[in-house]
């Protein structure tokens, strides 16, 4: 850790939403009206498993949670491990992470940021804190948009049904599936629909199932694209969910590659068809209607 003092924003930041977006704005703009470093101390949401009493299901993943972070313009990301953190204390947290480890000038956090064992400490304690430790506190205001809050709660049900477009306003960009490109078993590529398959981590939410209009982000490159979300109903056997994506804009050799996929609207839900030769006429209908969606665009 560097000898410089920080400006730390706290958070677990699994959408990196606009409100999450305020509290790590706020420590960068703080940081550079105080001469400190901007910093981000998070969690790996993966091994979190509840909050406020449920089973998480996080929006992103802690890989494309620090793209997003880095874009801010927080080089000094630090995501620990939640298992590692949760029965400390709230002074053992401001003593163990915010001094030494974050070397925390100032804190700043939004109005509901719990910490401590069983979520025992807020923002009163962390005030108490500061004054004793020699760090100061800026509480970030709650995001209001048409009118409410907004937060990752909201977000997960927008896109539980499926509504990319709105979830989008809530991200400031839409919802994306990151992630290395994998293997399937090439049916795509027998029906003239080639797919770039992308799994879901253990634990994170999966969008609604069904057909979405998209855009792909690959070395460099931009492609329009159609991407399925689900669990391939025609084909037979169970399996994990799945983002399978077809670039109708353009073809690449992107296996192994890390890939974005931006959900950009949802276009119908996931079917079951009869065979293979349904399955392929259901998406040629989708690709013209993506087509001609995109030409309307322009």
């Amino acid at each position: 850790m560097e000898n410089n003092k920080t400006s730390v924003a706290l958070g677990l930041f699994d959408g990196v939403h606009r409100g999450h977006r305020a509290v790590i704005e706020t420590a960068v703009n703080d940081a550079a009206q105080r001469f400190l470093t901007p910093a981000v101390f998070t969690f790996d949401p993966a091994t979190v498993g509840v909050k406020q009493g449920s089973t998480l299901e996080y929006i992103y993943t802690e890989e494309y949670k620090e793209v997003l972070i880095r874009k801010m313009g927080v080089d000094n990301v630090v995501s620990a491990d939640f298992r590692d953190i949760k029965d400390m204390t709230g002074r053992e947290f401001a003593e163990n992470i915010l001094i030494k480890k974050m070397n925390a000038g100032h804190v700043v956090c939004g109005r509901d940021f719990r910490f401590g064992k069983g979520a025992a400490c807020g923002i009163n304690e962390l005030l108490a804190l500061g004054n004793d430790m020699g760090f100061t506190v800026t509480v970030a205001d709650d995001v209001i948009c048409a009118g409410e809050k907004v937060s990752s709660t909201a977000i997960r049900a927008l896109l539980k049904k499926g509504d990319a477009e709105k979830a989008a306003g809530l991200l400031l960009s839409p919802y994306a599936v990151y992630g290395e490109i994998v293997h399937g078993n090439h049916i795509g590529n027998t029906i003239g629909f080639p797919t770039a398959n992308q799994n879901f981590a253990p634990g994170q939410l999966v969008p609604a199932y069904g057909v979405y209009r998209s855009a792909a982000m690959v070395c460099g490159n931009s492609y329009s694209a159609l991407t399925d979300i689900g669990v391939k109903p025609t084909i037979q056997g169970e399996r994990l969910p799945l983002s399978e994506t077809h670039f109708y804009s353009g073809n690449a050799d992107v296996y192994g590659q890390i890939c974005t996929v931006f959900l950009e609207k949802f276009v119908r839900p996931e079917m079951k068809f009869d065979g293979i030769d349904s399955l392929k006429a259901q998406l040629q209908k989708d690709l013209a209607a993506a087509k001609a969606a995109d030409t309307h665009r322009t």
